[in-house]
């Protein structure tokens, strides 16, 4: 009998089984292949943008995506490191070898976590709770809790042009009969579509004319944990698609399984196949493709950018049609790949489905797409399935019986929010324009906004220094708002002295402070309260600042929306409101929530619904005194 059994190995499972054997249950891992776990089934990259944000949060609250992430980065990137940090992201290209076995070695060395090779093929459901599940070979495996990532593995259907084969990934075995087992429980079940590129023998490819992409220096990590980080980086090349390129693909679009009718399921709108986008933008003259090395032999390449699931001979034909791919032998082929999901709104938000008690799903079994998206939930479903266990929880300083992150609090927070309340009819992947209070979310505030659960969880170890490093950056900027600075000979000199442009008028300490051209070095030198500090804490002072008049609005709102959220709704109240859609009014008056917290955790109720519930409420209590008087 074990406390947890996950089902699936990929980076959903890892997170999953891992921090739930942190935490102190008993785990127990059920995976197709042992050796593939943690396998890049697509990219060999961990991170982008929004993206990258999630794997500092995953770190943040002890996940282990980025400790694996840093221990196999072949090249490591700041996107957007030209504007605001509240949009930059960091990216690796990954050792998918090393990051593969990594992650299975520590897997395998987890305390308190065990592993075997089964395909499960049914839950074990007594009185309408899981309590376990059962696998081909006929063994059951009982559990408290049950966590499923299965990834792309449900009736999963390969195709390449006319073949098709049925395939969790290339050559591993679908899961059809747990499929068919979902759907019989009364989940509702969906299907999805993603795809994959082409992959090239290395030394097949003439690198002498493309551009070369190379690394940060120094690189960027992604895990705290990480010391001493001097990775050898690889470089990248970019080529691009032309007319010849492009009129293959047109010439072919009826053997093309997504304009065909052979597959009928919705692919991710941010990661469109080479045929979509020649079919879609006809007036482009080319599409970029990034080379992109799949280990640190280079011996093999990944084509960013030419997802397909055309036949083989016309893939090695539009290979052969690019710059420096003239002749470039296809080692494995692109193709697509259709499978099931649930559909997220079966889900509450700590991933636990409302129709069965105990049993928790993480990953791409929830709509989503993504390596950094699907580590996320593994993490939170680890977690909450922990913290519903009153003997692992009676363990820990956590007080609470779950983990629900808000919008304001963590990417992880809007994409479980996301997912719940409004369900997906496509692959859904994190960006940064979902993020309402963006500003807050950055990447480098992960640890600082989340130190504290994992503190409390016991997912971390020494917990002091950030908590210095907090109090350090509140009594910062309560010193620099106390400041006031003016024109005087003396603050001109000292300006000067540090290059920097003279102030005309009188200002306090959070707008020099908040200077792009102030480097962080120079910081203590003209603000005096700064001094002793480290280049972390000044790091976040100077961000703190600079943002200093869109943070605070940021929390004005967030402190309008939690004091909006406790709004209790009179009885009786009629929700059939202009401003409401019949899909809301359907919802809110099946359910009758209390208060507008509980309007919020409805599926489908979105912000605005809940503004427009808040003021009529308020109408109805001015109306009702009027009416008294």
């Amino acid at each position: 009998m074990f406390d947890i059994v996950v089902v699936g190995g990929g980076h959903a499972g890892i997170e999953a089984s891992v921090v739930a054997a942190k935490m102190g249950a008993k785990v127990h891992l059920l995976t197709l292949l042992i050796e593939n776990i943690g396998l890049a089934s697509c990219n060999p990259a961990i991170g982008g943008l929004g993206k990258g944000h999630l794997v500092k949060e995953v770190d943040a609250l002890g996940g282990v995506m980025g400790i694996l992430a840093d221990k196999s980065a072949l090249q490591l990137r700041t996107l957007n490191a030209s504007k605001g940090p509240a949009v930059r992201g960091t990216r690796a290209q990954i050792d998918m070898d090393a990051y593969r076995i990594h992650a299975r070695n520590l897997v395998l060395s987890t305390p308190n976590l065990s592993v075997s090779q089964e395909m499960v093929e049914g839950l074990l459901v007594e009185n309408g709770v899981v309590v376990g599940v059962k696998s081909a070979l006929g063994k059951e495996y009982r559990a408290q809790r049950v966590i499923l990532t299965t990834g792309t593995f449900l009736q999963g259907l390969v195709h390449i042009g006319k073949h098709q084969s049925q395939n969790g990934r290339f050559g591993e075995s679908a899961s059809v009969q747990l499929s068919l087992n979902l759907a019989s429980l009364g989940l509702e079940m969906g299907r999805l579509k993603t795809g994959t590129c082409p992959r090239l023998a290395g030394s097949s490819i003439d690198f002498s004319d493309l551009e070369r992409h190379s690394g940060d220096s120094p690189p960027p990590k992604f895990s705290r944990s990480t010391q001493d980080f001097n990775p050898t980086q690889l470089p990248c090349f970019i080529t691009y698609t032309n007319a010849k390129t492009h009129a293959l693909i047109q010439e072919n679009f009826h053997l093309a399984p997504m304009f065909s009718g052979q597959i009928e399921s919705v692919g991710p709108r941010y990661c469109p196949s080479i045929e979509d986008k020649v079919f879609r933008f006809k007036d482009k003259e080319r599409h970029q493709l990034f080379l992109e090395p799949q280990t640190m032999s280079a011996s093999e390449y990944y084509v960013n950018g030419l997802s397909t699931s055309l036949p083989f001979e016309i893939q090695e034909q539009v290979i052969h049609s690019i710059k420096g791919l003239e002749h470039a032998q296809i080692t494995r082929y692109g193709y697509a790949i259709e499978y099931d999901f649930v559909q997220p709104t079966e889900l509450k938000h700590t991933l636990e489905t409302k129709k069965i008690p105990n049993l928790y799903l993480a990953g791409q079994i929830n709509g989503t797409t993504g390596y950094e998206e699907a580590a996320a939930q593994g993490l939170m479903a680890g977690i909450n399935a922990c913290l519903s266990l009153e003997h692992v929880r009676q363990n820990l300083a956590y007080p609470h019986t779950n983990l629900i992150l808000k919008r304001n609090e963590a990417y992880i927070g809007v994409m479980v929010d996301d997912l719940v309340t409004k369900g997906t009819q496509e692959p859904y992947r994190i960006f940064t324009s979902r993020a309402e209070y963006r500003l807050l979310l950055r990447e480098d505030n992960a640890r600082f906004r989340l130190g504290a659960y994992a503190h409390m969880l016991g997912l971390i170890g020494d917990y002091s220094q950030l908590r210095a490093q907090q109090s350090q950056i509140e009594h910062a900027l309560e010193q620099l708002q106390k400041m006031s600075f003016t024109p005087t000979k003396q603050t001109l000199q000292i300006l000067q002295d540090l290059d920097q442009a003279p102030i005309n008028d009188k200002c306090n300490g959070v707008f020099l402070a908040g200077r792009e051209s102030l480097t962080l070095e120079d910081m203590p030198k003209l603000l005096p309260c700064l001094q002793g500090l480290d280049l972390e804490v000044l790091e976040q002072v100077r961000i703190a600042c600079k943002y200093h008049s869109y943070i605070e609005k940021q929390s004005a709102s967030i402190a309008h929306m939690e004091a909006m959220l406790q709004t209790k709704i009179p009885d009786g109240f009629d929700f059939d409101l202009p401003g409401l859609s019949l899909e809301a009014r359907e919802k809110l008056n099946k359910f009758r929530p209390v208060d507008l917290f509980g309007a919020s955790q409805i599926s489908g109720i979105t912000p605005s619904n809940l503004e427009v519930l808040h003021l009529y409420i308020h109408l109805h209590h001015k109306n009702h005194t009027k009416a008294l008087l």
